[in-house]
């Protein structure tokens, strides 16, 4: 007969459930409310139930009271550790063949995203490797690059399409996204992009007009007869790509399937797609270098999710998007890694740095921004983001004095990352 619990972690020194009281986001002055256990000399446990969510939180003198531990299938001892929830990386473009580190020598020496885009390079080189990639080829390099970020702490993750650009290769990339997603070890939301770039040989409107007609109700019809779990639709909103209203119609398109509107707004040049995804009821957008005042009122309205991106800002040496202006306007702020052939970052802990020093988030702010906002900005944050009762048993276990440790150590994250776990089932122990 099987025990009723999963696992029990006991006496960490630090448990920062981030929230206790079931907030699906936190923002504004809320974002300073961080809910950590500490200074009990017993130390704190988390208890996982046969299912991989989280039954009880509590000192643990109080857990080993009320459970016999005859009934638990693990138990870890997580004495002098930090315990937090496992990270949430809110944008990703996982899936590709070949890589561009000859573009990155290319933009040291001063090329631009977009001279490179024009040239053919950019997301056009990687197209034309992930068309010649098969589906083996890219499964085994999306597991591998998903191991590396669960390493980093990441348990959930979206996973975009976008580097095939015609309905065989977007559905290509859809399928090896979804035999991830079945494999486990890491939650997914997977994210169609067939609007990615303009294919070559296509105009803008070309390119949407097959987006609409052919690619998402064929999409559709796999996600009905339940071949794919697609979540969300995405769409490059940029000068030269996808203008503001070939944009809105493909955004339109997607939520019409029920997919949710999460998409690149304002990166390159201000072309009011804030505003516009704000009037959609985006669930969120990225990027947002270029935001204006009115776009961050329109999302402060809404309730769309600002998905910031500190290594694309970084690695373009673009200049940061007004993440200040945005949390003291009220908008709900997420991080992701942005990891991609141009940004080639697979670890949350790093890019909580880079928001903390870039953009001007407090260490707080961050580490909110890349759990329950994450989560939010996914539509996920009811089951995941915070360390509560009822949530999926998701954790990281740091060996620190305390979760701050993490950021501030710069790029030392795999030495204070001691295990992690997912749904109650260690996915990376450091040995």
């Amino acid at each position: 007969m099987s025990r009723p619990y999963k696992l029990l972690v006991e006496r960490a020194h630090q448990i920062v459930q981030i929230s206790n009281t079931g907030q699906r986001f936190l923002k504004g002055k809320e974002l300073n409310d961080l809910v950590v256990l500490q200074g009990d000399k017993g130390g704190y446990s988390i208890l996982v139930d046969r299912d991989g969510f989280i039954a009880d939180v509590d000192t643990s003198k109080v857990i080993s009271a009320k459970y016999d531990i005859c009934d638990v299938d693990v138990v870890i001892d997580a004495t002098g550790q930090c315990i937090l929830p496992g990270f949430v990386d809110a944008h990703t473009h996982p899936v590709w063949a070949g890589d561009r580190v000859h573009e990155f020598a290319m933009k040291l020496a001063g090329a631009t995203y977009m001279d490179i885009h024009k040239m053919g390079g950019g997301i056009h080189f990687t197209v034309s490797q992930t068309r010649q990639a098969d589906e083996e080829e890219l499964f085994t390099s999306l597991r591998d690059r998903l191991a590396q970020m669960v390493q980093s702490g990441t348990t959930l993750v979206e996973c975009k399409s976008g580097y095939g650009l015609d309905l065989e290769n977007e559905v290509k990339m859809l399928k090896v996204i979804e035999r991830a997603r079945k494999e486990g070890g890491v939650d997914i939301s997977s994210t169609y992009c067939g609007a990615h770039a303009v294919p070559a040989g296509k105009t803008a409107q070309e390119a949407t007009d097959d987006v609409i007609r052919n690619q998402i109700p064929h999409i559709r019809r796999l996600v009905e007869a339940g071949e794919l779990q697609v979540d969300n639709i995405d769409v490059f909103c940029e000068l030269g790509v996808f203008d503001l209203n070939q944009s809105r119609d493909i955004l339109k398109a997607g939520k019409d399937v029920g997919l949710q509107i999460n998409f690149h707004g304002e990166e390159l040049h201000r072309l009011n797609s804030a505003e516009m995804g704000a009037e959609l009821q985006a669930h969120a957008i990225s990027h947002l270098e270029e935001i204006s005042e009115s776009g961050i009122e329109a999302m402060a309205s809404s309730g769309s999710v600002a998905v910031v991106l500190p290594t694309t800002a970084y690695t373009l040496r673009l200049k940061p998007p007004p993440v200040r202006a945005m949390i003291e306007s009220g908008v709900t702020v997420a991080l992701g890694s942005d990891y991609n052939p141009n940004a080639h970052c697979l670890a949350m802990p790093l890019v909580m740095n880079l928001a903390c020093v870039t953009m001007k988030m407090s260490m707080t702010e961050a580490l909110v921004a890349a759990t329950l906002n994450a989560a939010h900005a996914l539509g996920k944050s009811e089951s995941h983001g915070s360390l509560e009762v009822g949530k999926v048993g998701n954790m990281v276990l740091v060996a620190a004095p305390s979760w701050e440790h993490l950021i501030y150590q710069m790029g030392s994250h795999n030495n204070l990352i001691w295990r992690v776990v997912w749904r109650g089932q260690t996915v990376y122990h450091k040995h």
